[in-house]
């Protein structure tokens, strides 16, 4: 079984604590691909600054979907697990809830479509919601606004998901930014998310 992880920088595993990426024994992807073992295919496929809705300013095309294709085209995937939102949560994008959720909806049926034209079945779709964001020290005036946006994200993403019949992890309700960095989460989070992700992925083999 083959598991596409694709996010932004909480799926590469920026640490919160020097800003460089969590070892593989650390960040939430690899430890999931550990847990599983033999007869599993985990595929990284993070990257800081990506986004559902929009491409961020002076930051080049980080725009989730316009990445996607290369990796469906590069890979037999049963699981797509995607793990986007947070950037665009940022105060210059100035999005709704439900805007987001809208790029969600987007996102998702472009994959639904790719496997369509392609004539293959659609793999299995895992979505984690945005954790918490605390809008604080050097995110303070980057996130102004999300601590209120986020309380109000997951409902509208699980709107989605029933849209589309997907599977919606709430990480909102169990994941935690670091208290002073308010964005990335402690590999002690990201244990919480593999855990999480290894009943799901069971699951889906059964």
């Amino acid at each position: 079984m083959n598991i596409l992880c694709f996010g932004d920088s909480n799926t590469f595993g920026i640490s919160p604590v020097d800003g460089k990426r969590l070892s593989e024994t650390e960040r939430w992807p690899t430890l999931l691909k550990q847990q599983l073992g033999t007869g599993f295919e985990v595929i990284e496929a993070g990257e800081p600054n990506r986004t559902l809705v929009n491409n961020p300013p002076f930051m080049g095309d980080k725009s989730g979907i316009k990445y996607l294709k290369p990796y469906l085209e590069a890979h037999t995937v049963d699981v797509v697990i995607i793990q986007l939102g947070t950037n665009d949560l940022k105060a210059r994008f100035d999005l709704t809830p439900e805007q987001i959720a809208g790029g969600l909806d987007s996102f998702i049926t472009a994959i639904k479509l790719f496997y369509q034209q392609s004539m293959i079945p659609v793999p299995s779709i895992v979505v984690i919601s945005v954790a918490n964001v605390i809008a604080n020290g050097a995110y303070k005036k980057i996130y102004a606004g999300a601590e209120h946006k986020v309380m109000h994200l997951a409902a509208w993403c699980k709107k989605v998901t029933n849209k589309h019949n997907c599977i919606l992890v709430d990480a909102f309700l169990f994941i935690k930014p670091c208290q002073y960095e308010g964005v990335h989460w402690p590999s002690c989070e990201h244990k919480k998310l593999a855990d999480n992700l290894y009943q799901h992925i069971l699951e889906q083999r059964t």
